[in-house]
């Protein structure tokens, strides 16, 4: 129902002038599914609330509730049509008031970590795309037959939105930045192995990924008291990230997975000088794929003692210094980290090396992140003490990587296995670090186990190549005897 009910809303958005990619897609359905999240959650703690005799505040106002502008009902049960706002008079509903009224709570609400400054945030950032009434008040008409009345229905719901998130990242560039591999993102996690009780961080949100599998991941442990059910909804999971729609998809997410209030914050992570980072302010275990690529400003880089325009580097600077002595994490970087020779890349490979211990470097391939077009490593390492033995392991699932292949569990089940015990194969090795250059702190090392593969070609197979190098030798040629 709820994967029809996504393809329903799809269908109506690619229809409306407003909307012109999936990254819109996404957005649009957000903050409507949010809306409809939100109302039922609200009866849910009224009804909770009179069980106990105990009357029930609601956060928004009743004209402001899905259940009066966005779905009245008559006394079957159906939606009101004599009532139920739809064209311009729903259009002109939602812009002009409901917006500013939601809008308004990120200065009414007292503190930055309710859930009333998180609708406040949220409306802040976004806007309603939606050119049609006639195509909002049937997107409304879908989401409202939505159902989160009982775990499983919630679980479905989560999980087609990250499918929702996935196809963001399969659209383009920018989409891209918000999907991480769920099945990397679980290896990372099952390595780092956060316990209940420890402050888990992502700078980077994003979609809120990491996070999310993290709830998943500590919850999946059973036995769980209600003491710690509390700690994991308030005081474990706190993120950051730069973007408006990046942010509202992670508060979103969030929500879906269980988690009412999420310690996420609208902010440029980079923008914090680290001097200013006290002991308060760290974490037990971050998990994190910054974006690479980026350039960041000259005032930004101000704030690292290592001076760089990369935007991966300066999180990584950020990140050793957010981490507790003793805390641990998994961090995704573009594998030329690793062999860089710019003085910002010596310089930083020196103070992880330094300061942390890099006990595990596993090697992605190419396609792991669909689109990105670039080979990745993740780096595990935990802060207080030197490295002195790093673990290499080389993924390789024995196939190529795409969007109709992806990478899945089973492929990092051998790396997440031999990584408990830093154990040499044909695709892991270790390397002491009093071998590796001290000028150059190059951590680029060549797999020493691997087997040299012989490929073994067919007579036809070298004609064939060879026609096609004669063919692509004329083709440049006819081209440059055009040219004079």
């Amino acid at each position: 129902m709820f994967e029809q009910t996504f393809r329903n809303i799809d269908g109506v958005l690619w229809k409306d002038a407003g909307c012109t990619s999936e990254l819109d897609y996404t957005e649009q359905t957000s903050w409507l599914l949010f809306l409809k999240y939100l109302d039922a959650l609200e009866q849910d703690k009224a009804v909770e609330a009179a069980l106990h005799g105990k009357t029930y505040t609601h956060i928004i106002d009743e004209t402001y509730r899905w259940e009066n502008w966005a779905a009245p009902k008559d006394k079957n049960g159906q939606l009101d049509h004599n009532v139920a706002l739809t064209g311009d008079d729903l259009l002109s509903f939602v812009n002009h008031k409901l917006f500013p009224y939601l809008q308004s709570f990120k200065t009414k609400a007292t503190d930055p970590n309710t859930i009333e400054y998180k609708i406040g945030e949220i409306f802040w950032e976004i806007k309603n795309k939606i050119v049609s009434g006639y195509s909002l008040r049937e997107i409304i008409d879908h989401i409202d037959e939505l159902r989160f009345l009982s775990q499983d229905e919630k679980y479905e719901l989560s999980h087609l939105y990250e499918a929702k998130i996935k196809n963001m990242g399969n659209a383009g560039r920018n989409g891209g930045e918000y999907y991480t591999p769920r099945a990397l993102i679980r290896a990372i996690i099952q390595v780092v192995h956060p316990k209940i009780g420890e402050k888990i961080y992502d700078g980077a949100v994003g979609s809120a990924g990491f996070l999310c599998e993290a709830f998943d991941y500590l919850k999946s442990k059973g036995n769980l008291t209600t003491k710690d059910l509390e700690t994991l909804q308030a005081s474990t999971f706190y993120g950051k990230e730069k973007k408006s729609l990046a942010y509202v998809i992670a508060i979103m997410n969030m929500i879906l997975h269980g988690i009412e209030a999420p310690n996420i914050i609208h902010t440029n992570t980079l923008s914090e000088n680290l001097a200013d980072v006290q002991e308060k302010d760290r974490y037990n275990v971050i998990l994190a794929n910054p974006p690479f690529g980026g350039k960041e400003r000259k005032e930004v880089q101000q704030n690292f003692p290592i001076r760089t325009g990369e935007t991966a580097f300066l999180f990584l600077q950020h990140f050793i210094k957010m981490l507790k002595a003793g805390g641990r994490a998994g961090v995704v970087i573009k594998n030329t980290f690793l062999s860089n020779t710019d003085n910002a890349s010596v310089s930083l490979r020196k103070l992880l090396l330094e300061s942390c211990n890099l006990h595990t470097v596993l090697d992605c391939p190419s396609g792991t992140f669909l689109g990105a077009g670039v080979k990745t490593v993740v780096l595990f390492f935990e802060k207080g003490s030197p490295t002195k033995n790093t673990w290499y392991y080389q993924l390789d699932p024995g196939r190529n990587l795409g969007k109709t292949n992806p990478l899945n569990d089973k492929d990092l089940e051998e790396f997440v296995e031999l990584q408990k015990n830093c154990t040499d194969s044909e695709k892991s090795w270790s390397l002491n670090i009093k071998n590796v250059d001290q000028g150059t702190f190059d951590l680029s090392v060549k797999n020493p186990n691997a087997k040299e593969e012989i490929t073994h070609r067919t007579p036809s197979e070298i004609i064939d190549e060879i026609r096609v190098l004669d063919a692509e030798s004329a083709e440049a040629l006819a081209k440059i005897e055009g040219l004079l």
